[in-house]
Formats: C-alpha cells, sequence, structure tokens
C-alpha cells in the first residue's frame, strides 16, 4: 500500500464530506478514492469513516487520525518541492575567460536540455584553481599539461600578414645588428600564462637566439589581439581565436604548445556530468571541437 496515497485520498474525503468530491480534488477517480481508504482502514484496523448516513462522516479513531495523516501528506509535498529544488540547483563552474560569451551560451542551454544548471564563472588559470579549492565553484575547468588533459588546444602564432611558410620557425625572428630593425614580439596572453607552456617557449626563444624581452606576458587577451592587429608582433593562441580576431594563423616548427584542460570537482556527480555529458559542449567553449581525447587524469580529477 501507498500510505502517502491513501492519506492523501482520506484527506481529500474528509475535508469535502464526499467520496466523490474528496476524489475529484484529489484528481482520482471515485473508485480509487474508495479503494485506498478501505486499505487504510484495513492496515490499521479500525474504519475511517461512518458510511451509514448519505453524508460521509469521520468516525472517532477517523478523527484522531487525521491530524497524522494532513502532517504525513505536507510533509511529503514538501519533499517533493526539495528534490524539485535540489535537481534544480545550480552547478557553479568556473571557465576560462576566453571563453566567447555565445559559445558559453550554448553551453549553458544545452546543460539546461539535460535538466544541469550551469551557473559559469568566466576567470583566468590562476584564479580558477583559487576558486576550486576554496570551494567558491562546485567545479572549474582548470589548465593541465597536454598529457593529462581531457581537451587539447593546440597554440600556434597569429599575425596581420600571411606566413611566408606553413610552420614558423623562431630564428627568424631574431633581429639583426641594425638598431631600426623592430624586434617582433611574441605576445602571451594570461590564459597561457601557466609553467607548461610559458617555460618551454622562453627557453626555445632562448636558444633561438631571441632577445629577452621578444618573448612577453600581455595583460589581457584585449592587449595581445591589439598589438598583433595594430604591429608585426604576434600572438600566441588558439586557430579558433585568431579567427575570431581575422589573424593568420601558423603552427611553431619543432616546438608543440598545447592548452590542456582538465576538471576540478568536489562531487563526484558534479564531475561525471562536465566529463560526459557536456564533453563536446565545453570542448567548443575551448576551440578544441575537433579534440579526440578521451581519457581523463588518475581519479577523474586535475591536480
Amino acid at each position: 500500500m501507498d500510505i502517502v496515497a491513501a492519506c492523501r485520498a482520506f484527506v481529500a474525503v474528509s475535508g469535502h464530506g464526499s467520496f466523490t468530491s474528496g476524489a475529484t480534488a484529489a484528481g482520482i477517480p471515485q473508485s480509487v478514492a474508495s479503494r485506498r481508504i478501505a486499505a487504510l482502514e484495513e492496515h490499521f484496523g479500525s474504519r475511517l469513516f461512518d458510511r451509514t448516513s448519505r453524508a460521509v462522516r469521520l468516525t472517532p479513531f477517523g478523527q484522531d487520525m487525521l491530524p497524522t495523516a494532513r502532517r504525513l501528506v505536507d510533509l511529503a509535498d514538501a519533499m517533493a518541492d526539495d528534490a524539485e529544488r535540489a535537481r534544480l540547483r545550480p552547478l557553479r563552474v568556473a571557465v576560462p575567460e576566453i571563453c566567447p560569451p555565445h559559445r558559453l551560451a550554448a553551453l549553458v542551454a544545452a546543460a539546461r536540455r539535460q535538466r544541469i544548471h550551469l551557473e559559469v564563472r568566466p576567470a583566468g588559470p590562476q584564479e580558477r584553481a583559487r576558486l576550486c579549492q576554496t570551494l567558491e565553484v562546485g567545479t572549474g575547468i582548470v589548465a593541465v599539461p597536454e598529457a593529462t588533459a581531457l581537451w587539447r588546444v593546440p597554440l600556434g602564432l597569429a599575425a596581420r600578414t600571411p606566413f611566408p611558410a606553413p610552420t614558423v620557425f623562431l630564428e627568424t625572428l631574431r633581429t639583426g645588428r641594425a638598431r631600426t630593425q623592430a624586434r617582433r614580439r611574441i605576445l602571451i596572453q594570461p590564459e597561457d600564462d601557466v609553467a607548461h607552456l610559458r617555460d618551454p617557449l622562453t627557453r626555445a626563444g632562448q636558444s633561438a637566439g631571441l632577445a629577452p624581452a621578444q618573448v612577453s606576458i600581455a595583460p589581457s587577451l584585449v592587449d595581445a589581439a591589439a598589438a598583433a592587429l595594430g604591429s608585426p608582433d604576434l600572438l600566441l593562441c588558439s586557430r579558433q581565436q585568431a579567427d575570431d580576431f581575422g589573424l593568420h594563423w601558423c603552427p611553431l616548427a619543432g616546438l608543440r604548445l598545447v592548452r590542456g584542460y582538465g576538471v576540478a570537482a568536489g562531487a563526484r556527480e558534479d564531475l561525471d556530468q562536465l566529463r560526459t555529458d557536456l564533453y563536446p559542449d565545453i570542448a567548443r567553449c575551448l576551440g578544441a571541437a575537433g579534440d579526440g581525447a578521451t581519457g581523463g587524469l588518475p581519479g577523474g580529477t586535475a591536480p
């Protein structure tokens, strides 16, 4: 017997003084209401209603049981409301601030279709890691080395003019002895200011004979892109970013630089939702739509 459904029929019939009206109020056929109340009477071993008169009246036993039945029905309704709110709880996710707003909106819409209510919080790589550690967000898309990444975004150099070759050799950026010759800088945007990207590029530049100032960190992606659009400087970025800014993109010769992204999450359920249910949508946000990576980090979390 479904005791909550039986109590709901009991409360409805008692409130209307009629099996017909009570069943209608409860949204069930009269025959169902009668069966449920009969099952409740059999369960407790005593009649709840006096059916001898034309009007349905509560027996003394029914009068004593009614307050408890009402509390049970109210508690069941409150539990259903709490369950719905829990299903709709927002999952706060720290995402790279370089993700285009229209792609983030598409991600949030895709999540809602799967009854996942995302609240995205764009931030840089260090801030995303901090937000996850302090539990200000439930989960985050964090920067990790390529070998342990769920999503991978190849990087190259972008310039306002086409490149003369299919790859860029850092040696070609060396300045001549003439002091009037401009030094072409490689600008690293904040998203790529992480050790596993910044340090290999800096070492490669030194090995190629570039001046220290030729590999530098830009204060923002906008500043870096503006410099690349208005000068010979080069922006380290993904192909998608180059396309968005109208720049020409080319990979580096002899140096593989790849943005790696993993998931840091406090709850296993949240982790699984991002790693599986929303994997392709996150890939599109990151510019890794063609990435075939399927593996994750040991234990399913990012370092």
